[in-house]
């Protein structure tokens, strides 16, 4: 398991075709069976991938990323993507697997198929999968940086 800065958010972003702190960009939660994690190339869209495995608990939903910035940080020659944390509140506690991580993804028509996925951020260990509540804090380096 390990977080991954996909291929298709560094195209899209030297494009110009995904302004991170602009456009509506969201988290979805998922569960150990994903392959988010070691899925790379090929995947633009979410349905490109072999598993998202999307959290099943009831009352789960998608979360749109509040307070984003990109923050360029001379003193390391990074910049960086952060928000505010991401709490996807009101599970039913009845999910079928463990959450291992989330995808964060550009959202474009609210399908698989068009939703532009961007990265994914591994937990460094997994949430119970009968959480009825899950926050993830941004990491203080935020969701990714580039260098």
């Amino acid at each position: 398991m390990a977080s991954v800065l996909l291929n298709e958010l560094k195209r899209a972003v030297m494009a110009g075709e995904v302004d991170l702190d602009a456009h509506d960009i969201r988290a979805r939660l998922v569960m150990i069976n994903t392959t988010c994690d070691t899925e790379n190339d090929a995947i633009v869209t979410i349905s490109n991938y072999t598993t998202p495995d999307k959290s099943d608990a009831s009352g789960y939903a998608d979360q749109a990323l509040g307070s984003k910035a990109v923050t360029k940080i001379d003193a390391t020659d990074r910049s960086k993507f952060s928000s505010a944390s991401v709490v996807f509140s009101g599970l039913g506690g009845n999910a079928t697997r463990n959450y291992q991580g989330i995808l964060l993804y550009k959202y474009v028509s609210g399908v698989d198929a068009g939703d532009l996925a961007l990265a994914y951020i591994d937990f460094t260990t997994p949430i119970p999968k009968e959480a009825t509540q899950v926050t993830v804090p941004c990491p203080t380096d935020g969701w990714f940086y580039l260098n």
